[in-house]
C-alpha cells in the first residue's frame, strides 16, 4: 500500500468531425481537450473514506467498515466481463444518495466512485482509508467528457493505490505517463464508470481521455491515429442544455423520412472526418497553411451540414458569426441543439482576433476558453509542476 499522496489528471474531449453521423456506422474523430480534471488521492488513518467534489458543492464519507456488507453483496456480481447491473447502480446510489435524490448529478458521481472503488477492493484485496478530492476545469453537461474524465481520474489513482498497475511519478518528476499495458487497465476500469453513469456509453470519451491525442471511432470500433498535431481552439459554450437522446432521435426521423436527402448529408460528414484525418497526419511531417485552410473549409462545410440535419441552434449560428467577423472558423461540437462550439486558431492568428472574438462572445453571455485539441491523456503529476488554480484546488490553499 502507498504511502504518500497521489496526483492525477486527465483531459476532457470534443469531437472534431462526425457529430450524429457515427450514430448511422460513419466515422467520427474524437480529440483530447487540454481542460482537464485534476484528482488528489491521500492516505488516511483512521478507517474513513471521503470523497470532495468541490465543482459540485459536494462532500460524502463514509466509514470503511460501512462499506464492508456493500463488498460483500457486491463482489460475487462484479465478473470484469459484465458491465455494472441495474440492481448494482440502484443499490449503490441508495448508499451514496443522502439528501441529494437518486438521479442528483453528486449522487450519481458518488456511486460512480464507490463502484471503481469497490471493484478495485474486490480484485485485489485492499479497502484502503483514502481522502479523494477532484477538481475540473471542465463545465459539467456541456458535451465535453467531464464524466469520462472524472472515472479516468479515479481508476488510475485507485488502482495505482491498489499496487495493480504503478504510480510512474519518479523523484523530481513534474509529470509522467503510465505504460500501454497499464493505460488498457485504467481505460477498462474507467468504462465501468462511465457505464454505472450514462448506462450505455460508446467508450469513446474514455478512450480519449485515458490515451490523449485523437482517435477514430466507427460502428463500435475505436483506433488511435498515430500521429496527431496540437491544434490550437477557442471553445465557447453557448449555455444551453440539450438532451442527446432528443437530437439523436430527431436525426432518426429525418433520415426514415427523407431518405434520399438525408443519408447523402451523413455520407458527407463522414467524408469529411476521412479528409481531416488524413490532413491531420500529413501535418505532423510539415505542417503548412494550406493544412489549415483546408482544416477551416471542412469546419465551415461540417457546420452547415450538422444545421442542415437539424441539431443547429441559434445561439451556435451566432456564435459562428462572431468568431467569422475576427476571421476565424467556428463548427458546433458534440449533440448539437446548444452546448459547445469549438473555432479553430491557426499559428500566426492575430492576438487581437483571438481577443477581439473572446470579447464578443463573453458579451453574448457565452463562455470562452483559449486552449489545445491533442492534449495528452491521463497523466501522474507532482503537485508542484501543476498549474496555480489546479495547485490551490487541490490542497485548500
Amino acid at each position: 500500500m502507498w504511502k504518500r499522496s497521489l496526483v492525477v489528471s486527465a483531459p476532457g474531449k470534443v469531437i472534431l468531425h462526425g457529430e450524429h453521423a457515427v450514430v448511422h456506422g460513419k466515422v467520427a474523430l474524437a480529440t483530447a481537450l487540454d481542460l482537464r480534471t485534476f484528482l488528489r488521492m491521500t492516505p488516511r488513518q483512521d478507517g474513513k473514506l471521503s470523497l470532495q467534489l468541490p465543482n459540485l458543492r459536494s462532500r460524502s464519507s463514509w466509514e470503511a467498515a460501512e462499506l464492508q456488507p456493500l463488498l460483500a453483496a457486491l463482489s460475487a456480481e462484479l465478473p470484469e466481463a459484465q458491465p455494472p447491473s441495474t440492481e448494482q447502480v440502484e443499490k449503490l446510489k441508495a448508499f451514496a444518495g443522502g439528501d441529494n435524490g437518486h438521479e442528483a448529478v453528486q449522487t450519481v458521481a458518488a456511486a460512480a466512485f464507490l463502484y471503481l472503488y469497490l471493484s478495485v477492493a474486490s480484485k485485489y484485496g485492499i479497502l484502503p482509508s483514502v481522502d479523494i478530492l477532484v477538481w475540473s476545469e471542465l463545465p459539467t453537461g456541456a458535451g465535453l467528457g467531464s464524466s469520462a474524465a472524472y472515472s479516468v481520474c479515479l481508476a488510475g489513482a485507485l488502482l495505482s493505490g491498489s499496487g495493480a498497475i504503478s504510480y510512474p511519478l519518479q523523484e523530481g518528476q513534474e509529470v509522467a505517463r503510465w505504460t500501454e499495458e497499464e493505460l488498457d487497465m485504467i481505460n477498462r476500469l474507467a468504462f465501468r464508470g462511465e457505464q454505472v453513469i450514462h448506462g450505455n456509453p460508446s467508450g469513446v470519451d474514455n478512450a480519449v481521455s485515458t490515451w490523449g491525442g485523437a482517435l477514430r471511432y466507427i460502428s463500435g470500433k475505436i483506433s488511435a491515429l498515430k500521429r496527431v498535431p496540437i491544434l490550437r481552439i477557442l471553445l465557447t459554450n453557448s449555455k444551453v442544455p440539450r438532451s442527446t437522446k432528443i437530437l439523436v432521435v430527431g436525426v432518426k426521423d429525418k433520415l426514415l423520412k427523407f431518405p434520399t436527402i438525408m443519408e447523402p448529408m451523413l455520407t458527407s460528414i463522414d467524408a469529411i472526418s476521412r479528409e481531416c484525418e488524413g490532413i491531420l497526419e500529413a501535418m505532423t511531417e510539415e505542417p503548412l497553411q494550406e493544412h489549415y485552410s483546408r482544416l477551416e473549409d471542412l469546419v465551415d462545410i461540417n457546420q452547415h451540414l450538422l444545421n442542415g440535419i437539424g441539431v443547429g441552434h441559434s445561439l451556435l449560428d451566432r456564435i459562428c458569426q462572431v468568431t467569422s467577423s475576427h476571421g476565424l472558423h467556428s463548427k458546433l461540437t458534440g449533440a448539437g441543439g446548444g452546448g459547445c462550439a469549438i473555432t479553430l486558431l491557426r499559428p500566426g492568428t492575430a492576438p487581437s482576433a483571438v481577443e477581439g472574438a473572446i470579447r464578443d462572445l463573453t458579451r453574448c453571455g457565452f463562455e470562452c476558453w483559449e486552449t489545445v485539441i491533442g492534449a495528452p491523456g491521463v497523466s501522474a503529476h507532482s503537485l508542484p509542476g501543476l498549474k496555480a488554480e489546479a495547485q490551490k484546488a487541490l490542497t485548500g490553499s
